[in-house]
């Protein structure tokens, strides 16, 4: 059994919250206590009901997620009350980490992608909300090499605009939903930009951008930050953890 405050108190620090800005329905942090203890970790992309209620059953103490219980604010009424109330009667508690989670230099989204893609001489790229949002470095690989690497790291195909050059040389990654940002990109000397989704007409920018723009589905890109927070804290506090995977396909 470990403290919750213990691990909390913990995860401030190493995910730098008061440094990162972030929308304000992020609320980043602990959204839900429970009794004081852990004794099992979970993890999961989304806290949904479906998710939150298969933590439950599972027997999880702590929550690990990266879109909380506010992004859309609702009273306490219909499925915010049963996610609250199911969370609260199961001893469950969900802490959250949106951006800190994305541009965290170890167990962040975009490091651990960009590094599964092979990419080299990584730095910051692409400011949001006060702090690089993304990471922009060196390709080797042929386009569709890179997205044979890609659609291995994800599990799953992805969407691709290929109107850049077959041999990519500088790639920006930038998980979750940055695909409106394609020009910003293109301006910061990127010719193939990584993302999880966008706006429809992206894909037409990008075109006349002559930029490769490729979704590889906003969920896919986000769920290597959850796990990799959750492994480490298993080590660091010798709990046990699982990844509840519910993806939207999007």
């Amino acid at each position: 059994m470990v403290p919750l405050q213990q691990i909390t108190s913990y995860l401030t620090d190493y995910l730098a919250l008061g440094a990162i800005h972030d929308y304000p329905q992020a609320y980043n942090g602990l959204q839900v206590e429970n009794n004081g203890s852990v004794l099992r970790l979970g993890a999961a992309v989304d806290a949904c009901e479906a998710v939150l209620a298969a933590a439950v059953d599972r027997r999880i103490d702590l929550l690990l997620v990266h879109h909380g219980l506010f992004w859309n604010t609702t009273p306490l009424t219909g499925a915010m009350y049963r996610k609250v109330r199911g969370a609260v009667l199961g001893n469950l508690a969900v802490y959250s980490a949106h951006l800190p989670l994305d541009v965290h230099p170890v167990v962040g989204n975009n490091v651990l992608l960009a590094k599964a893609l092979g990419l080299s001489e990584l730095e910051p790229f692409l400011p949001m909300k006060g702090q690089p949002a993304g990471l922009v470095g060196k390709c080797t690989d042929s386009r569709d090499e890179l997205l044979e690497r890609l659609k291995g790291a994800l599990g799953s195909p992805v969407h691709v605009c290929a109107a850049g050059p077959a041999h990519p040389k500088r790639v920006g990654v930038v998980t979750g939903g940055a695909g409106s940002e394609v020009a910003r990109a293109a301006a910061a000397g990127v010719d193939t930009f990584i993302t999880g989704e966008g706006p429809h007409w992206s894909y037409t920018l990008a075109e006349e951008l002559e930029v490769n723009l490729v979704y590889g589905g906003h969920y896919a890109t986000e769920t290597f930050g959850v796990k990799a927070l959750a492994a480490h804290l298993s080590e660091r506090f010798g709990v046990p953890w699982e990844f509840i995977d519910h993806p939207t396909g999007l």
